[in-house]
């Protein structure tokens, strides 16, 4: 692991893809979502994680926000990037995008396969997982970015966090509702 790592630690529906795309501009190998139909991802989720360590550079969607801790304890010196939504907004994506549809990636995170019907138990764990996040990186500003894609924030925040020269051309919008 010879390359700083990036791992964007916001859930899904925060501008993932977005920031997946502005990262391979910059460069970076990206992966993600990873293990999202795995039936037994809460048991293989460490082992997937640590199988696609070496193969790639930044990693955006899921699992990786549920496994920030033990991705800044096992990658040292990497940079973490939590991308917020308006929790009324994100919860109204998450709806319309997933919808009654069930994954064993989103039961291991929410409790609960899909997001319809579910909503408190969803809003729950995004403010619960923001929060934390928050929490285990207080004071460590060179480790942790926040942005919010849907208030303007790109290249302008990106680039000097991760020590690039900025970038001319627009910042990524990729899953525009």
């Amino acid at each position: 692991m010879s390359k700083q790592k990036v791992f964007c630690i916001g859930f899904h529906k925060t501008g993932t893809k977005s920031l997946a795309a502005a990262l391979r501009q910059l460069g970076y190998q990206v992966t993600g979502p990873n293990g999202t139909q795995d039936p037994d991802i809460a048991k293989n989720v460490y082992e997937l994680a640590f199988n696609l360590l070496d193969q790639f550079d930044a990693f955006q969607d899921n699992p990786w926000p549920v496994l920030f801790d033990y991705l800044d304890k096992t990658c040292p010196n990497s940079k973490f990037i939590l991308s917020l939504r308006e929790t009324g907004s994100w919860i109204e994506s998450q709806v319309k995008y997933f919808g009654g549809q069930q994954t064993p990636m989103r039961q291991w995170i929410y409790g609960a396969g899909c997001p319809l019907g579910n909503e408190a138990a969803y809003v729950a764990r995004y403010e619960q997982h923001n929060r934390d996040v928050l929490d285990y990186f207080a004071g460590r500003h060179d480790d942790l970015l926040v942005m919010e894609l849907a208030k303007g924030q790109g290249w302008q925040e990106l680039c000097p966090f991760l020590g690039k020269t900025p970038v001319s051309i627009p910042f990524p919008h990729e899953n525009k509702a």
